[in-house]
């Protein structure tokens, strides 16, 4: 059975975050993960995590100025040195938090700027991290967004990630499949994860359109969580969704996975 992480920024939020861990295990989740930590001292996640017997699963590097609508500086030439205090920062907190992989989000293309020019930068900021988070013993993620939620996410389709991560040529950077997102931007969801599993590393879920809970919309889970298991994928995979409803209202789909 595949191994489920409540994602915290989404789940839960009829509680204040830090009493989302709590929430998580209550519920079943053994892993969580979530977008930042860094409003928090790591200490006080770690303590949260332990207390509920948690395994911290992911979360992602620095991405600029999420409230202004930034989504990731990866591509962006006139941010590298942000970017690489960034990776810093990022690895303080995973030694403190255990966590053994991060998110690097390429981010909106520069307005202005060439398609050329963004990849890159980008190359050359995922060989950086690669290579700092290979030495600190953790694992550095990308994932492709659709383009329809985040207009100009530059890095958008599964095939573009992976000819990307050839060209910076690391061990050290996998791929982070977002079903959600692949849905909408190329569908072929279980061919694509059974051609790349070699390269997968994490996995996340929501259904389409709506971007609610597995059982949704018009994707259909219960055969794509059989697939991976066939096919013997044993990375975590990320519930991150927007609840219909109540978040525990809506759990029904994990129930079913399990029984």
């Amino acid at each position: 059975m595949p191994k489920f992480a409540a994602n915290l920024s989404m789940l839960f939020t009829e509680v204040e975050f830090l009493d989302r861990f709590e929430a998580a295990a209550r519920a079943g989740f053994k892993g969580v993960e979530y977008l930042f930590p860094y409003d928090y001292p790591a200490e006080e996640l770690k303590r949260r995590l332990d207390a509920n017997g948690l395994t911290q699963v992911l979360f992602n590097l620095p991405a600029g100025d999420w409230a202004a609508g930034e989504r990731g500086i990866a591509c962006h030439p006139d941010r590298v040195e942000e970017f690489r205090e960034g990776v810093e920062r990022a690895i303080a907190y995973a030694r403190v938090l255990g966590n053994t992989q991060v998110n690097c989000l390429a981010g909106i293309k520069p307005e202005g700027g060439s398609d050329d020019q963004a990849r890159a930068t980008l190359v050359e900021n995922l060989r950086f991290a690669a290579e700092k988070l290979a030495a600190a013993g953790i694992r550095l993620i990308a994932e492709p967004i659709n383009t329809r939620d985040i207009p100009g996410f530059f890095l958008n389709r599964t095939e573009q990630a992976l000819a990307i991560f050839d060209e910076v040529g690391s061990d050290n950077l996998k791929l982070q499949y977002d079903i959600y997102h692949m849905q909408i931007m190329e569908g072929d969801l279980a061919p694509t994860m059974e051609k790349h599993l070699a390269r997968l590393a994490h996995v996340q879920i929501a259904d389409t359109p709506g971007r609610h809970e597995p059982g949704t919309g018009e994707i259909h889970y219960p055969f794509l969580f059989a697939h991976l298991d066939r096919l013997g994928y044993d990375g975590w995979i990320g519930a991150e969704y927007k609840p219909a409803g109540r978040t525990e209202e809506g759990l029904g789909w994990l129930d079913a996975v399990r029984s």
